[in-house]
């Protein structure tokens, strides 16, 4: 079987990254964005999901962390995507439910070609580290546009909102391996012969 693989390249004003995506790997990850915590939770869906991954952000991160986030998201998306390629023969539907501690998430993934972000992650603080919150909310939502998937995503119990979205990155970890799954056939998974 021919090795699942994607390079993206690209560079804005705003963002230089280079990436590696292997579908099937074993989980290993040298991630390098400039922001500790999501270097932590792009590592946690490396080894969950055991796609192997290398990442090399440069970002303007003298304005924000808005952009390195974004763009890292958009990249590994598109990697994904790339990846898959016609999409045939894989399980495409993927679900899991991670606990960490006290809190519990759900995630959800129809890797259908429609891109539709839902994720409701619950937070009480701003940031983790030196990352806002919010931005952590908005890798999913582009890791989901960029990867043409539909990717439901919710923390349903937690008090700490470190464990909270460390089980949500790894629920999604675990509802994208199963959804990447090759399933022994080379038909598309879909009524329409295409996704």
């Amino acid at each position: 079987m021919a090795m699942r693989r994607a390079e993206v390249v690209c560079a804005t004003r705003e963002t230089s990254i280079n990436l590696v995506l292997v579908l099937d790997g074993s989980g290993r990850s040298d991630v390098k964005t400039g922001i500790g915590f999501l270097d932590h939770m792009i590592a946690t869906l490396a080894r969950f999901s055991r796609f192997d991954i290398d990442l090399t952000c440069k970002g303007d991160l003298h304005i924000d962390d808005h952009h390195t986030a974004e763009d890292c998201a958009l990249a590994l998306g598109h990697a994904l995507d790339l990846a898959l390629a016609d999409r045939k023969g894989i399980e495409r539907f993927g679900s899991a439910y991670a606990p960490l501690d006290e809190a519990l998430a759900r995630a959800v993934v129809d890797l259908s070609g429609r891109p539709h972000p839902k994720i409701d992650l619950h937070f009480v603080r701003e940031t983790l580290g030196t990352i806002a919150t919010e931005n952590l909310t908005h890798f999913l939502q582009s890791l989901a546009i960029a990867g043409r998937m539909a990717l439901h995503v919710e923390v349903l119990s937690g008090d700490n909102d470190h464990h909270k979205v460390e089980a949500a990155f790894k629920a999604v970890a675990l509802a994208l391996r199963a959804a990447v799954k090759r399933d022994g056939s080379d038909a598309v998974p879909s009524e329409k012969g295409v996704l």
